[in-house]
């Protein structure tokens, strides 16, 4: 005797709920047609692994498929798989999941989701089919469980009440047809686009759900286009998504062509990528990956707002881009696909919740990233060089933000070299010369102004090699590492410079001769309100004069950086170093012994020559070039 059709309320404000979904939880109407995808997606899997066990049910989903009806003379949009089906007792429990759990409950749950490590409230709230409401104002749910003679019908409007009553499928499955909200004006920003249109669908369907394993048809039933669909009968039923979700097959099936192709598809970029990162986890946390090392860096690298390179899957169906939770932010120059079997996302399935399973994805993402480029590094070196030049400052980030893989980072780091091209830090250390336990470097301006920099004067006379660090975030990283292995950083334009034994000893002899002579403390009397101090050089061998820095080594042009993001740097006065062999300076010592007249003048002379030598601007260029002829022809 067939069941008669029966009328069920829900436990709680049902209306409530749906109204709180529709207009707050999914920011993207569009994300309705990928949920019920992916239930139906889900329901055939169900089948297959129910198959391996019941023999009744084996094969029954080898031709798995999900089929889309538009029907603009109905009204409809209807999505049907022949997946595992559902019983009476089903529908009453999947789909009253939602008003079971009740209005109130619910909202707690949602705002308890926004910081919530493992909520999975998609399952426990039934939120994915809900989403279909976004869009219609009446669905009908028709299925037969398989391995079952039983169809039911399920119906509701959103209004507080279903009714469930017998079918006519004639095979296992679930067809659900939605009727479309006609006011369009009501609801206009939920329901903007033409959902009865296959242009649309298909376009969405391309989006969200293009690397489903089923193949997805797409059909127009509306007899207002029987001409365009009789010239179409004769061409072959084919799927509108792809079903290559590259990642998932073995690398020995792929071509390099199609890899290229895949990257071109998700990037929008023309040029070939410089390398390409496969990954599989398994496991506790299961999850595969496709990345690519682009070959040139996007437009938005360094925009505050740009986006990562990362489109987050779940089992195959596309949830967001731009995600930046899988991937730290000194990696955000990769491109690819993430896609993971139990990632948990909030609520709407929109934003991906801080777990120990993304934490460990990052994690495993970030030690793969590394090892490659290390190992691009070693058996590749034109194409790593490549790499560095257009990635290399972002990568140096992560030596400030990542201490745990710190010390893997600065391996990776090609750097400028007072001894022409490029060094990385263990050659350096492997280089030193007799006695050297410091890593010496210098900063504060383009790598062309630091390879004139005087202050290097006596470094390459003793054949000691030092880093020209000309990137901004050099004097971030390099302060906050603070050294590399057992060896500190020594920025060369500190005050009190630590070389070699050797070189100390044979530099103290030159600053005895011209201390005793009192000329350097005539000269710090007379410019005592313009620096610091006056010393003796051990670092200058052909330039008459040079600034070093006291205290904490922060550079000129950092500190103007620092007061153009509107910062308070305090002013420093800096040290005055001076070259004993330098004919100017000897010169100004012999005229300090007859007389001392003069001896403000050359101290801003030699000022200005520092200045100068820092590539910075003279205060009184006109004043200087006066002062200058006036000391020359004397």
């Amino acid at each position: 005797m067939a069941k008669k059709v029966e009328k069920y309320e829900f436990q709680s404000e049902a209306k409530q709920v749906l109204e709180l979904m529709i207009h707050s939880v999914y920011s993207n109407p569009d994300i309705f047609v990928r949920e019920l995808i992916s239930n139906a997606s889900d329901a055939i899997d169900k089948l297959r692994i129910e198959g391996l066990s019941n023999q009744e049910l084996s094969g029954l989903a080898d031709n798995g498929r999900i089929d889309i009806t538009v029907n603009k003379d109905q009204n409809t949009l209807t999505i049907s798989d022949n997946g595992i089906g559902m019983t009476r007792e089903d529908l009453v429990s999947y789909l009253g999941t939602i008003a079971r759990s009740g209005t109130k409950e619910f909202m707690e749950a949602l705002q308890k989701a926004k910081s919530a490590s493992n909520s999975d409230l998609i399952g426990q709230f039934g939120i994915g089919f809900y989403s279909s409401f976004i869009a219609a104002d009446r669905v009908v749910v028709e299925t037969r469980k398989a391995g079952t003679d039983e169809t039911s019908i399920w119906e509701s409007k959103g209004d507080g009440t279903y009714t469930i009553g017998p079918g006519n499928l004639d095979s296992n499955g679930t067809t659900i047809t939605m009727y479309l909200k006609k006011d369009k004006k009501k609801d206009e920003e939920h329901v903007a686009k033409d959902y009865l249109s296959t242009w649309v669908i298909q376009g969405i369907i391309k989006q969200y759900s293009d690397f489903v394993t089923y193949p997805i048809y797409l059909k127009d039933a509306s007899k207002k286009d029987e001409k365009k669909k009789e010239n179409k009968e004769d061409k072959k039923e084919e799927p509108v998504n792809s079903m290559k979700a590259l990642w998932t097959r073995p690398e020995s099936e792929v071509t390099e062509d199609e890899y290229k192709e895949f990257y071109r598809h998700i990037t929008h970029d023309w040029e070939d990528p410089l390398e390409r990162i496969t990954y599989k986890a398994e496991g506790t946390t299961e999850f595969k990956a496709l990345l690519y090392i682009p070959s040139r860096p996007p437009m938005d690298l360094f925009f505050q707002n740009g986006k990562h390179g990362i489109q987050l899957y779940i089992r195959r169906v596309f949830i967001m881009n731009d995600c930046k939770e899988l991937i730290p932010e000194y990696l955000r120059f990769i491109r690819g696909v993430v896609d993971s079997e139990d990632l948990s996302l909030n609520v709407s399935r929109e934003i991906l919740q801080q777990d120990r399973c993304t934490a460990v994805i990052k994690n495993s993402l970030t030690n793969k990233i590394l090892d490659v480029l290390k190992k691009m590094k070693q058996d590749k070196p034109n194409e790593y060089k490549k790499f560095w030049q257009i990635f290399g400052v972002v990568l140096k980030e992560g030596i400030i933000s990542d201490i745990k893989n710190r010390e893997r980072i600065m391996k990776l780091c090609l750097l400028d070299s007072s001894k022409g091209g490029q060094t990385t830090l263990e050659d350096y250390v492997s280089n030193m010369v007799k006695g050297q336990r410091k890593i010496y470097y210098i900063n504060g301006g383009t790598t062309e102004q630091l390879t004139k920099s005087p202050k290097l004067e006596t470094f390459k006379k003793r054949d000691i090699e030092v880093l020209l660090l000309g990137d901004t975030v050099d004097e971030i990283w390099i302060n906050n590492a603070g050294k590399f292995g057992e060896y500190d950083f020594v920025s060369i334009s500190a005050e009190n410079i630590d070389l070699p034994d050797s070189a100390k000893k044979e530099e103290n002899k030159e600053k005895e001769k011209l201390e005793k002579s009192g000329f350097i403390k005539k000269i710090k009397e007379s410019v005592s309100d313009l620096i610091e101090d006056v010393k003796i050089s051990t670092r200058l061998v052909d330039s008459p004069a040079c600034f070093v820095q006291k205290g904490e080594p922060i550079s000129p042009q950092m500190r103007n950086f620092f007061k153009s993001m509107g910062q308070d740097i305090p002013e420093e006065k800096r040290i005055l170093e001076l070259n004993p062999n330098h004919p100017l300076v000897q010169q100004a010592a012999v005229e300090a012994e007859k007389d001392d007249a003069n001896m403000k003048d050359w101290g801003e002379i030699f000022i200005a020559l520092a200045s100068i030598a820092d590539g910075e601007p003279v205060t009184n260029g006109k004043t200087f070039t006066e002062l200058l002829s006036k000391m020359i022809k004397n």
